[in-house]
C-alpha cells in the first residue's frame, strides 16, 4: 500500500525525523492561507502516488500567498502525467504547501528489502534529486548499499559509513546517523516495504531535511496496522484492482496486454505470463486466485478481467494442488450464466477432481477452448486474441 507524501512526512514526525513546515490544501483559498502562515515563500506540490511530479509540472515555487493560490489552482484538478502514471496520467485532488528551503546539496536515501540476501538494506547516493534507476544503470559505483541484520538492527556505525560516503561531517554526520536510525525504526515498526527520501537535502544553514518522502507498506501486515489502512487513497489506485481487493480476490494487478489470466499460485501465474510472452502475446493482468474451493471467487475473477476493455481472451491455467478443478469449472459455468462473457475462454485444467470438472463443462455445453498443457494454452490464447 502506498501513501501520499504529506502522510509520509506526518509519519516521519512521529519518529522524530525533522521535515519542512507544511500543510495539505484541497483548494486555492486553503493554499493561500497556508502560504500566509508559512511566511509567503512556499513550494506547491501535487499529491499523487507517482514520482517525477516536478518534470510533469506538478511541483512549482510560489513567492507570495497570492502566487501560491494561483499555482495551486493550476495544479489542483490537472491530469498529471509522469513516467510512473502512464499516458493517462493521474488527477490531482490536493497539494502540499511547504516552506521553501535554502538548498546546498541534494542526496538520496532509502531503506528497502533485498530479496537476494533476505535483509533490509540502507541505500544512499550523493546523486539526490535524480532518478535512482538512472544512477544505478549509468554510475552504479555512486550508490552505497549496507545490509542490516534484523537480529541486531540498525547500528550507528552503519549510519556513519553512509554519512562518510555522502561527504557529511561534523554536526551533519551526527544528524545523519540519528535520521537514518529513526527511518529504520519507522521501516521496521510499520512493516514497510520501502522508505525513500529523494532528495534528502543539506540546507545552507546546516540542516539535514527530507524534501520528499515515499513510504509503502507490506499489505500482508495490514491486520497489525489498522491506523495505516485508513491512510489508503483508493482514488490513486486502479479501479479494477480496488474492486478485486474488495471481492476478496487474492492477488490482481492490471497490466498493459490483452490476454486475461486466471491462475492458482503466484509462481504458476508468473510462468503463465512468461509463456504468453514466449508465444508472442501480452498478459493483461497478474491474477493469483489461490486455493479455490469457492466457485464465487472464479465468477468474481471473470467479472474483474472481462471489465477490462483491453482483454480479448481469458486464459485459465489451473494445475494440481488443493485447487479443485470441479470448483473452477462450476465457476466458469456460473459466470457464463450470470453475465455475458463476450471474449473466448481458453482453459488448461489439471489436478484434483479433473474428471468431475470435465463432466461439468461437457454437461453445461459451455464454449471453452481446451488445452492439454501450458504451452498449448498460451499459443491458443494468443491466436484467439488476434
Amino acid at each position: 500500500m502506498k501513501i501520499h507524501e504529506f502522510q509520509a512526512k506526518q509519519l516521519f514526525q512521529q519518529f522524530n525525523v525533522p521535515v519542512p513546515r507544511g500543510q495539505v490544501a484541497a483548494t486555492a483559498e486553503e493554499a493561500k492561507k497556508i502560504a500566509q502562515d508559512l511566511g509567503g515563500k512556499v513550494v506547491v506540490k501535487a499529491q499523487i502516488h507517482a514520482g517525477g511530479r516536478g518534470k510533469g509540472g506538478g511541483v512549482k515555487l510560489a513567492n507570495s500567498p497570492d502566487e501560491a493560490a494561483k499555482v495551486a489552482s493550476q495544479i489542483i484538478g490537472m491530469q498529471l502525467i509522469t513516467h510512473q502514471t502512464g499516458p493517462q496520467g493521474q488527477k490531482v485532488q490536493r497539494v502540499l504547501i511547504e516552506e521553501q528551503m535554502p538548498i546546498e546539496r541534494e542526496l538520496y536515501f532509502a531503506i528497502l528489502l533485498d530479496n537476494a540476501i533476505g535483509m533490509p538494506i540502507l541505500m544512499a547516493s550523493a546523486e539526490g534529486g535524480m532518478d535512482i534507476e538512472a544512477v544505478a544503470a549509468n554510475t552504479p559505483e555512486k550508490i552505497i548499499r549496507i545490509p542490516v541484520d534484523p537480529a541486531t538492527g540498525y547500528q550507528p556505525y552503519q549510519g556513519r559509513q553512509i554519512a562518510f560516503g555522502l561527504g557529511l561531517r561534523g554536526d551533519l554526520l551526527r544528524s545523519a546517523v540519528q535520521l537514518f536510525g529513526a527511518l529504520y525504526d519507522l521501516y521496521v515498526s510499520k512493516d514497510c516495504s520501502l522508505v525513500e527520501v529523494n532528495p534528502l537535502v543539506v540546507t545552507t544553514d546546516g540542516r539535514l531535511l527530507p524534501l520528499d518522502a515515499k513510504v509503502t507498506f507490506d499489505d500482508n501486515a495490514d491486520f497489525r496496522h489498522k491506523d495505516l489502512v485508513e491512510l489508503r487513497d483508493k482514488d490513486e489506485e486502479d479501479p479494477l484492482e480496488v474492486q478485486a481487493h474488495e471481492m476478496g480476490i487474492l492477488n490482481y494487478i492490471k497490466l498493459d496486454g490483452n490476454i486475461g489470466c486466471v491462475v492458482n499460485g503466484a509462481g504458476l501465474a508468473m510462468a503463465t505470463m512468461d509463456s504468453i510472452k514466449l508465444a508472442g502475446g501480452e498478459p493483461a493482468n497478474f491474477l493469483d486466485i489461490g486455493t479455490v474451493n469457492d466457485s464465487e471467487r472464479v465468477v468474481n475473477a471473470l467479472k474483474i478481467i472481462t471489465a477490462d476493455p483491453a482483454v480479448k481472451v481469458v486464459l485459465f491455467n489451473i494445475f494440481g494442488g488443493m485447487a479443485r478443478v470441479d470448483v473452477i469449472a462450476q465457476g466458469i459455468i456460473d459466470a457464463q450464466k450470470q453475465f455475458n462473457i463476450d471474449v473466448p475462454v481458453v482453459a488448461r485444467l489439471a489436478g484434483t477432481n479433473v474428471d468431475e470438472g470435465e463432466a461439468l463443462l461437457a454437461a453445461a455445453k459451455v464454449n471453452v477452448i481446451r488445452a492439454k498443457d501450458l504451452g498449448e494454452a498460451a499459443k491458443l490464447a494468443v491466436q484467439a486474441a488476434k
